[in-house]
């Protein structure tokens, strides 16, 4: 999970053990299935306890296991009972690619800045967590989710959590407690103007609507797709629930632009030029604007009492402060200003954290999902398919905008790791052509040139009589 790094000199979290009893039970039982279920199965179990157990809830042993370190650690040993078995599975679908070749660079990268910036042994135990945590869960969901009937699967039981969060936050709402603070959660929701504002077991309101908001088009997908109407249905009325329960403007801005992203569908083979049309228009903007293009932020008023200010803020100090923060990040932006110490805004977060070098690896990536998308979506002549790919774009641009309100510090953030996942396989066919298609075009090259090519001893007898001197 992410740590914020002003925790660093103690261990990147309080001392001494928070697991509620329910919570041990809970996560013995999960141990259990991790090993006797179906490899395709594991990932239910997994996604219910990681999601809907109370953040925080861990084992202190000198460090920190949270639960889902401890699942993901055991998670892995039947990984590898599973390769022993059969040496012909891969352990990422497909083979290492681009997006996993990005992320194992962004990890590791930012792992080194943050030793590099604080220079504790506190801080390499908390990256190696981080590492643990990171690399151990992505590449986790990369071994589960390995074609469309584990997707379909991930995306059922999403729509079981979210069905589950949008029943307690409610109830939160109307009662003004959080069932989830029986089992280690928080008891007392945040307030903001006299409004309940629900979180369920994440670390906030914001996080819980942004889970949720984020995952509505794939659960249309779902939907429209005819894997499940019924888990399609009660995903889309969930996420709807937990983005209003949680009255946060985050989630009420990543819950249109998903909308949004859908309703481009019509105008597809137009897209390259609607981007440039877009990105000229931000450059004109921030010429004649008197304040910085990314100030427009602070107009976004969605509900009372928001923090719009604070997040245009952020960027701007991330731009202004850039010499402090570009080769391995900062200790502290608690200086930038008021407030500033809270990241809500993962593209900062990154530069805090890691610098450019982070920051750059992020965007690739996203880069890369959206282009990997694009190119499968071209490739296909099935339109259902296209239309199956759409939605899926549409969910990473929701998760993109969404970045600009929030970064990940719960676990929220397996929702991203299973959306990278389900991007590689949904998209690895096409991908599988593609190289297919060009190791043929370049063996024809090959095969041509060799046709008319000078043999060793120098002389031009294969070529062409009228090339002839």
């Amino acid at each position: 999970m992410y740590q914020n790094p002003e925790n660093l000199r103690f261990g990147g979290g309080a001392d001494g053990s928070m697991l509620h009893p329910a919570v041990m039970v809970w996560m013995v039982i999960t141990i259990i299935l991790l090993f006797t279920l179906p490899r395709q199965k594991m990932i239910v179990p997994f996604l219910l306890i990681v999601v809907l157990g109370p953040f925080g809830q861990q084992l202190h042993v000198g460090v920190h296991l949270f639960v889902a370190r401890i699942l993901i650690f055991f998670a892995w040993i039947r990984i590898v009972m599973i390769k022993a078995g059969s040496s012909n599975t891969e352990i990422v679908s497909g083979g290492f690619n681009g997006i996993d070749k990005l992320f194992v660079w962004w990890a590791i990268l930012r792992a080194i800045a943050t030793c590099l910036t604080f220079l504790e042994m506190g801080a390499i135990i908390n990256q190696v967590a981080f590492l643990w945590d990171t690399l151990g869960g992505y590449f986790l969901f990369r071994f589960l989710v390995r074609d469309k009937e584990d997707i379909v699967r991930v995306m059922k039981t999403f729509a079981v959590i979210v069905a589950i969060l949008s029943v307690t936050m409610i109830n939160e709402q109307l009662t003004a407690k959080n069932v989830f603070g029986y089992i280690g959660g928080r008891m007392e929701p945040f307030l903001r103007d006299g409004k309940i504002r629900a979180q369920g077991p994440f670390t906030g309101p914001i996080p819980a609507g942004t889970f949720g908001a984020t995952l509505l088009c794939l659960f249309i997908w779902l939907w429209t797709s005819g894997r499940s109407f019924m888990f399609g249905f009660i995903g889309v009325i969930g996420s709807t629930v937990m983005m209003f329960t949680s009255q946060s403007s985050t989630p009420l801005m990543a819950f249109p632009a998903g909308i949004l992203g859908i309703s481009f569908w019509p105008f597809r083979q137009y897209m390259r030029p609607i981007r440039w049309a877009f990105s000229i228009t931000l450059l004109i903007l921030h010429m004649v604007m008197k304040a910085p293009v990314w100030m427009l932020i602070n107009h976004i008023d969605m509900v009372g009492g928001n923090s719009s200010y604070h997040r245009a803020m952020l960027i701007d100090g991330f731009v202004t402060h850039f010499k402090e923060w570009w080769l391995i990040g900062v200790a502290s932006t608690a200086n930038w200003g008021w407030d500033m110490w809270d990241q809500a805004n993962q593209f900062v977060q990154e530069g805090e954290n890691g610098g450019l070098a982070t920051v750059t690896c992020f965007i690739m990536m996203v880069s890369r999902c959206f282009g990997r998308i694009g190119k499968a979506r071209k490739l296909s002549h099935d339109r259902k398919q296209q239309w199956s790919l759409w939605l899926i774009g549409a969910g990473l641009f929701a998760q993109v905008v969404a970045f600009f309100g929030i970064s990940f510090s719960d676990q929220s953030i397996f929702g991203w790791y299973a959306l990278l996942a389900i991007i590689i396989t949904a998209t690895e066919p096409a991908a599988t052509l593609k190289t297919e298609q060009d190791a043929l075009i370049s063996n024809h090259a090959a095969s041509s040139f060799a046709e008319y090519s000078f043999p060793v001893g120098g002389q031009n007898a294969n070529l062409p009589a009228s090339t002839h001197s």
